[in-house]
């Protein structure tokens, strides 16, 4: 309403890049790349890459960032599409992202965007839902009985406890003592999409 401001949402956020910052890139970034980057404004890049790459209609599995910061690297996936991302989906991801650092003047060398292959991190608590069944390796930030690797059957996730069928019996993990876990490959299953762009 005229007079009153109003937080905008992920969403909105999203359309107001995708139109100033389609532009080409020696167009003049100086009105709409600052509106742009007054709404990224309050975000990490992290949260920047998510917005974008959720708004284009992926997931961000994972990034993965060299130890100065030099090189920024993507891992991307669209679970909805039979056999996964391919490397055209990881031009229009990457081509849509170097706009958006340009207009937010992050300071990167390289930009890679991959699918996650086969061996695939499991981060986010969906992840855990969507590979129940699967064999996975975690790897504990603390860890229990003196032991921080585990391998074994993914079960699920329920309130942030993460099940893990062992040779010994079921494990449950807290989430935010998850350093890391990933699929294990099984080499008979096709790997697709996974070239760098």
């Amino acid at each position: 309403t005229s007079g009153q401001g109003r937080a905008f949402t992920r969403a909105e956020i999203f359309v107001i890049i995708e139109r100033f910052s389609a532009r080409p890139l020696g167009g003049n970034f100086f009105g709409d790349g600052r509106f742009a980057h007054f709404l990224f404004a309050a975000m990490d890049l992290h949260e920047i890459l998510e917005v974008t790459v959720t708004g284009l209609g992926y997931q961000l599995v994972d990034v993965e960032q060299s130890p100065r910061g030099r090189v920024l690297r993507l891992f991307i996936d669209q679970p909805e599409k039979p056999g996964g991302v391919d490397v055209e989906d990881c031009a229009l991801v990457s081509n849509h992202l170097s706009r958006v650092l340009l207009v937010e003047n992050v300071d990167y060398e390289r930009l890679e965007v991959s699918s996650p292959g086969i061996d695939r991190p499991l981060k986010k608590e969906a992840d855990f839902e969507r590979f129940a069944g699967s064999e996975v390796t975690v790897r504990l930030r603390l860890p229990i009985n003196g032991r921080r690797n585990f391998s074994g059957v993914l079960r699920g996730v329920q309130d942030r406890r993460v099940r893990v069928q062992i040779d010994s019996g079921e494990m449950e993990f807290d989430l935010d003592n998850i350093d890391k876990t990933r699929l294990v490959p099984h080499f008979g299953v096709k790997k697709s999409g996974d070239r760098l762009v």
